[in-house]
């Protein structure tokens, strides 16, 4: 009997392992077709200087394209790196920061809290090309509401999206008020699930409430946390339609990142090998960035 089990397990098991291929088929060959393939395909253009009419005229150049990175053109990959970098710790820390605050002050029902819950993430729901458009009236320098807001408070007008010094501030505010509803949404999620029993033992103990919060309620938010920064992150480093719709890169470049260079090089200039260079570079960032983030996230909830 002990021997007809084994050659059953044995039997079994090469069934089990191909049927487990069988069911993750389709998402693997969706995968493959939308994901790897293009990827593999971008690489490799990324080697040639492409002839985008004839690409059988393409010629092959190594890595030239990638020298070609940080050489002087205008605008630099150094310079566009570092705005694409600016603009992600700007939507990173604040975004964190604000979505926090006003799940903690959103935590608790009631039908005016519930409106609110609805106000705060409607913004995410309505399309960027349309609200971004909106935002470039508001900020408009001759009859923007902003400025007329601040004229009335007697306060220093700006050009805004055609100052070099405050067009990517003026973004970053529009790109917080649009994306902080979804991580508004997780953190509630995430404060839902905290263990209310610790919270009324650490209450009892004579915690104060920002003791409460650190010891307490902050480390049960920690995965949440790190999901937030991953997917802000990646959204921030590839995020184009609001610099196309507001300031199309400038003034002298202000607003130029990576993800608009690269639409530059490929779709105006049709340079599309240097473009396709520029997007394996982008993804080569968004992803050590993103595993980063999870070993920096992973010792932390260690740690705790």
């Amino acid at each position: 009997m002990a021997q007809l089990s084994k050659r059953s397990r044995r039997i079994n098991r090469p069934r089990e392992g191909w049927a487990g291929w069988l069911y993750t088929a389709p998402a693997l060959l969706i995968f493959s077709v939308f994901i790897i393939g293009p990827t593999a395909y971008t690489l490799y253009i990324s080697t040639f200087h492409w002839n985008t009419l004839n690409p059988s005229m393409s010629t092959f150049i190594g890595t030239d394209n990638y020298r070609q990175l940080f050489q002087s053109t205008s605008p630099s990959f150094l310079t566009s790196a570092w705005n694409s970098l600016y603009y992600c710790g700007a939507m990173v820390i604040g975004g964190t920061a604000i979505s926090l605050a006003l799940a903690l002050l959103l935590q608790r029902g009631g039908r005016a809290l519930t409106a609110a819950r609805i106000a705060v993430f409607a913004p995410h729901a309505t399309p960027i090309v349309a609200t971004s458009l909106a935002w470039v009236w508001l900020f408009n320098p001759q009859f923007g509401l902003v400025d007329m807001v601040l004229k009335d408070l007697h306060l220093p007008v700006s050009q805004f999206l055609f100052s070099s010094t405050w067009a990517m501030p003026s973004v970053i505010v529009y790109s917080l008020w649009h994306e902080v509803g979804f991580t508004v949404v997780l953190f509630l999620g995430g404060l839902a699930v905290v263990s209310s029993e610790l919270s009324e033992a650490a209450r009892m103990d004579g915690a104060s409430a920002r003791q409460e919060f650190w010891y307490v309620t902050w480390p049960q938010l920690r995965p949440v946390t790190l999901f937030s920064i991953v997917i802000t992150s990646i959204s921030s480093l590839q995020a184009f339609t609001q610099f196309y719709e507001m300031s199309h890169g400038g003034p002298a470049y202000a607003t130029t990142t990576l993800s608009y260079l690269l639409y530059q090089e490929a779709f105006v200039l049709f340079d599309t090998g240097y473009g396709a260079a520029l997007a394996v570079v982008l993804f080569i960032v968004t992803a050590a960035f993103t595993v980063l983030q999870r070993r920096i996230g992973g010792r932390l909830a260690a740690d705790f």
